[in-house]
């Protein structure tokens, strides 16, 4: 039997493997176009990255390729050369072909987005298809996209049907077969070992992402759901981490025992607080700072929020923790910090932790938390609802004026709050509400006849304007209902719109807007000391001048001054990454228990790498290690 009769058993699928990788280069290169300008990607660092990328592509074709070379193996020659195989084979063909095509398209837009491979992201979006599924659908023109990957599939699959044929035409022995999958299988050996980015050569973020592939990179996702912080990120001795989270956040409040892992501190009241006020905490969906003409946007997206921070007391330097709506609810409402991969409101054992309306609740609040979409995306309703939150989402708003799959319009939603928060008032105690919009969201979708908005096609612009339109009627309304002037409303965003830049964790991506508006007990101001959602709850309790208990991460930014205040850290998460900013120096901790420091500019949004400090990245560990540990112990109460 000659040696040609081993290998054309398998050439269908070398030819396959061939597409495949023609393909992810053509995809890296149309990425590094697109998006490389904006990530500081240029023409230099183009052939190391396809030639790592290359690499990356081959070992992601070891595993890819495992079940049809163990499938071409075993296959009889007797059944293999039947027509029936041969045209059975075709559509698996036929299936591949349409598969990776359309997965390039999907790769694409997932970049477009995030300005990254498949993430942690993905994961949760697979973990919730019905809402995922639905808005690409009324994001995209998928039926469009399917048929021209149809056609092209079935195009390639013509092209190589006379080359199926042949393949299962002439005979292939048993053990020449056997050797081919012990071949494969002794590959796997090295490509379990290796990881999507064994060969990054650069600390650009974006052409590291470049280089990696997104089905490892999807895969990986999946594995670092939930991760073990102690197995896979800087650590120290459980009583180091402790004794300098407690130094960290020594001067605010008074800690209640010295055992290490309790973080419970008192806060005395203040007898220049503004006293009971009703609290809304309005969390904007993706409304990024650079937005708003209050931080220099010339498009007047924001009239309603630039108009509201002259009356406010506006903080010109706040930051998100993450870039996800879960890592927004987490800090602002618990107080804690962004841990690594996934966010508390997801984890198991988030019942009953330590949180803003807890604290509420003890002043004699009714507490609250309303979601324009059906709360059980995200875990949403279970986490608020198991830490002492009424819980009111799209189920109980029945006749909506406009809705997509992500919830009704934030007008609908805001004309519910009123509704909810007019029958509070009449029980004569105080509410605190975390309301949670969704408007501003892809597929970009209003209601009709809203003056310079479109209903369809406006993209993010659109969101933007109607975000805004729909907030500043809100505050309109509310101002001919009773409990109003008693009110405090906080204006803040989830997280930014998308991330982008060549940093690991670009800071300029989470600057958001904070405003606290209070018309008739706060006077308006500007605040210009830097602010993190997880200082929001810190910050409003010593406002109000309300006495409590709590191991809060955050502190209240408006009473504290000196080192406290100037060396307080902005704690910030994106993927895989936690970072800690201190001034203008940023520690960065990575899987793999790396750590690097970086300075950032303020006023240039650049980031400049330095040598190591062993003190600060003490500091960022224990703080995500204290945090990780007492969530994980159910010590965080």
């Amino acid at each position: 039997m000659s040696y040609r009769f081993f290998v054309v058993r398998f050439k269908p699928l070398l030819n396959l493997s061939l597409f495949y990788l023609l393909l992810s280069a053509l995809l890296r290169l149309v990425l590094w176009k697109v998006f490389g300008p904006t990530g500081e990607v240029g023409w230099v660092a183009l052939p190391a990255i396809l030639l790592v990328g290359f690499f990356n592509d081959l070992v992601v074709l070891v595993f890819l390729n495992l079940p049809a070379s163990i499938y071409l193996g075993v296959m009889p020659d007797r059944l293999a050369r039947s027509r029936r195989h041969q045209r059975l084979f075709a559509f698996i063909v036929y299936l591949s072909l349409f598969g990776l095509i359309y997965l390039a398209q999907v790769e694409f837009f997932f970049f477009d987005e995030f300005n990254a491979r498949f993430n942690l992201v993905a994961v949760d979006y697979l973990i919730y298809p019905r809402e995922v599924l639905i808005n690409i659908w009324e994001s995209y023109p998928i039926l469009r996209f399917l048929l021209i990957d149809g056609i092209l599939a079935m195009l390639l699959t013509c092209k190589l049907w006379p080359q199926i044929r042949s393949a299962f035409s002439k005979p292939c022995s048993r053990r020449r077969r056997m050797v081919v999958i012990a071949c494969h299988l002794t590959l796997l050996l090295p490509a379990l070992w290796f990881s999507t980015d064994s060969l990054d050569f650069s600390t650009n973020r974006v052409t590291k992402e470049l280089t990696h592939n997104g089905i490892s990179s999807l895969f990986k996702a999946f594995h670092t759901n939930q991760l073990n912080y102690d197995v896979y990120y800087r650590t120290l001795p459980k009583e180091q981490a402790f004794v300098l989270t407690r130094t960290q956040l020594k001067g605010d409040g008074k800690f209640v025992d010295d055992k290490l892992d309790n973080l419970n501190r008192r806060h005395p009241g203040r007898g220049d607080g503004l006293g009971l006020l009703n609290v809304v905490v309005v969390v904007e969906e993706s409304l990024s700072g650079s937005f708003t003409g209050l931080f220099g946007n010339p498009d007047r997206l924001t009239p309603n929020i630039d108009r509201l921070a002259r009356k406010s007391l506006f903080f010109t330097r706040a930051y998100a923790s993450g870039t996800r709506t879960v890592r927004g609810l987490e800090a602002i409402s618990c107080s804690f910090p962004p841990i690594p991969s996934e966010a508390i409101v997801k984890r198991p054992g988030s019942e009953n932790i330590a949180n803003w309306g807890k604290v509420m609740k003890q002043h004699g609040y009714q507490v609250s938390f309303l979601y324009g979409g059906y709360g059980t995306f995200d875990n949403m309703n279970h986490f608020f609802s198991s830490n002492g939150f009424a819980i009111s989402d799209r189920t109980d708003i029945p006749n909506p004026s406009f809705a997509n799959i992500w919830g009704v319009a934030d007008g609908d939603l805001f004309n519910h709050a009123l509704d909810y928060f007019d029958q509070q008032a009449k029980k004569n105690k105080p509410f605190f509400s975390i309301i949670m919009s969704t408007s501003n969201h892809r597929p970009y979708t209003f209601p009709n006849g809203i003056p310079g908005i479109p209903a369809k096609g406006g993209g993010r612009g659109a969101g933007v304007r109607y975000a805004d339109y729909a907030l500043g009627h809100f505050l309109q309304k509310a101002k001919n209902h009773s409990w109003f002037d008693n009110t405090l409303f906080v204006i803040v965003a989830d997280h930014c719109a998308r991330l982008r830049g060549r940093a690991d964790v670009p800071i300029a991506n989470y600057h958001i807007p904070l405003l606290f508006y209070a018309p008739k007990h706060l006077e308006a101001g500007q605040v210009d000391a830097p602010i993190g959602q997880i200082d929001i709850a810190p910050t409003v309790l010593g406002l109000l001048g309300l006495d409590y208990t709590a191991p809060f991460y955050g502190i209240d930014v408006l009473h504290q001054q000196g080192d406290l205040l100037q060396q307080h850290p902005l704690l910030l998460n994106h993927n895989h990454d936690v970072a800690m900013l201190v001034d203008d120096r940023m520690v960065v901790l990575g899987l793999h228990k790396t750590a690097a420091l970086y300075q950032y500019d303020w006023v240039t949004n650049t980031q400049r790498k330095l040598a190591d400090d062993p003190q600060l990245f003490d500091l960022a560990a224990a703080i995500y290690q204290s945090a990780y540990e007492l969530f994980t112990f159910r010590h965080y109460r």
